[in-house]
């Protein structure tokens, strides 16, 4: 008979592999957004769509206010996920492609299990930490064999949304143990706002009757899911299978993102990148089955 602890990770696994399959296509939205909108637009602007349908829901919904006390909380989750890894990862899109963009991400899941040891308190296996390590080694080998050898800007825009997004995921997860998942990301969108809407303002395009109907489509969708309903699913998931677990179903993102690329942006997809990909699957699977003890 299944236990209910058992059934919560197992919730939790549903509800993060919705969010990977959501944040998945973030990358290639991004690129097509590009081909219309000013970066700054695009990393940004989405938030400010986001902040007006949370505020929506939580009026809806009579959501009490949070304390003051826990302001500096929200706003880790605002520099990472709001700020951080939008504005980071869209301005490395300009350089790169897609793909390529989706393999440094993929270090995302070792940066999720190191900030949940240093702020959420969970003590990983040695089985984890080898299927993590083992998983991510595999990402970085296949970015230095798909790029140029050498570290450029988009590189590093993309490195330091990694590290953003890892340690706002901690936080809302932490957050979330108080106020519920969807609103821990409702609530920092709102808070966001204020920060947001003048520098987003700045940045309209001279004319939006020039805008093709893609450019369109993909920033409402990185604005409506990426921003706004993936996060719902995924601050659940963590909150339900712990942060180190669920965070690890983020190195199925990469692939997913690389096949979410060829079909809408037509980048090559090679029998490397299948073989990489069945590698980082071994290390996930065997992850999934290390078991986690709680910090005492």
């Amino acid at each position: 008979m299944t236990s209910p602890q058992n059934k919560e990770v197992s919730m939790g696994l549903v509800y993060g592999f919705l969010g990977v399959v959501i944040f998945s296509v973030t990358l290639p939205a991004t690129r097509i957004a590009l081909t219309a909108f000013d970066p700054v637009f695009v990393g940004l602007g989405r938030a400010v769509i986001a902040s007006g349908l949370s505020l929506i829901l939580l009026i809806a919904t009579k959501q009490s206010i949070p304390s003051w006390r826990f302001l500096p909380n929200f706003a880790i989750v605002v520099i990472g996920a709001v700020i951080g890894f939008p504005l980071l990862s869209t301005l490395a899109m300009r350089d790169a492609s897609a793909s390529y963009g989706a393999v440094i991400i993929g270090l995302l899941p070792l940066a999720t299990a190191l900030f949940g040891v240093l702020r959420a308190g969970e003590r990983p296996s040695l089985i984890f930490w080898i299927c993590a390590i083992a998983g991510s080694s595999l990402v970085v080998a296949f970015a230095l064999i798909s790029g140029t050898g050498s570290m450029s800007f988009a590189d590093l825009s993309l490195l330091g949304a990694v590290v953003t997004a890892s340690l706002s995921y901690t936080e809302g997860t932490i957050l979330a143990r108080t106020f519920g998942s969807w609103q821990v990301v409702c609530w920092a969108l709102v808070l966001s706002f204020p920060m947001i809407l003048p520098i987003v303002l700045q940045h309209l395009p001279p004319s939006f009757t020039t805008i093709s109907s893609n450019a369109w489509i993909s920033f409402l969708y990185i604005s409506c899911f990426s921003m706004f309903l993936g996060f719902f699913a995924w601050y659940r998931g963590l909150f339900l299978g712990g942060i180190a677990r669920i965070g690890q179903l983020q190195l199925f993102q990469p692939f997913l993102t690389i096949l979410a690329s060829a079909i809408l942006l037509g980048e090559p997809m090679t029998i490397t990148t299948l073989g990489f990909a069945f590698g980082v699957l071994v290390c996930v699977a065997l992850g999934r089955s290390a078991q986690f003890r709680a910090k005492p």
